[in-house]
């Protein structure tokens, strides 16, 4: 077992490693620094829930404080969604914190990040099913991401693992993975 402020540390910098100039491009001046200190110090065991509802209901609370503790420029729904997701997502991947915060109960309730590349390769492999138009993480809005994460909560289970780790496929290596 590691002691509190180890596991301090490695949120703090999980989030510095989660929150740079690329996951917030164009989003204005002191993004980086603000979402970076939000979730260096968000309250990780109060996301460990035992169902899902309860889960997004604290993902969207969580999205509003975030929001509002950007800047004005950078202040966005979409933009708040993405960096608690791939936050959220990073915790996982990190085992002091997975470990610490028995993260793994809530694999499957973390949603993919989404920025463009994720939204163009959902899009792609989306055929006969429509997805809304991509507006781009400052205009995303709960109703399009919600539609966007219900395709990609499909397609993961196709391939057997969770919606969470899509974006790490796409992202990642930026190889074509076997996603259906």
């Amino acid at each position: 077992m590691q002691s509190t402020a180890f596991v301090t540390a490695v949120q703090h910098r999980t989030a510095r490693v989660s929150v740079g100039a690329s996951t917030t491009r164009g989003q204005g001046p002191g993004v980086v620094a603000a979402g970076r200190e939000f979730l260096a110090n968000l309250p990780l065991a109060s996301f460990v829930v035992t169902e899902e509802a309860a889960f997004i209901k604290r993902l969207d609370a969580e999205t509003l404080r975030l929001r509002d503790a950007l800047p004005v420029t950078g202040r966005s729904w979409g933009l708040a969604r993405k960096l608690l997701n791939i936050f959220l997502r990073d915790a996982l991947y990190t085992t002091y914190l997975s470990e610490a915060y028995q993260i793994c109960r809530i694999e499957s309730y973390l949603e993919t990040p989404l920025d463009s590349i994720s939204a163009n390769a959902l899009q792609e492999r989306a055929q006969s099913r429509k997805l809304p138009r991509w507006p781009g993480v400052k205009h995303l809005t709960r109703e399009v991401s919600d539609a966007y994460q219900s395709f990609a909560a499909t397609l993961a289970a196709q391939c057997g693992y969770s919606r969470a780790h899509l974006d790490t496929y796409w992202w990642g290596q930026r190889v074509e993975h076997d996603v259906a």
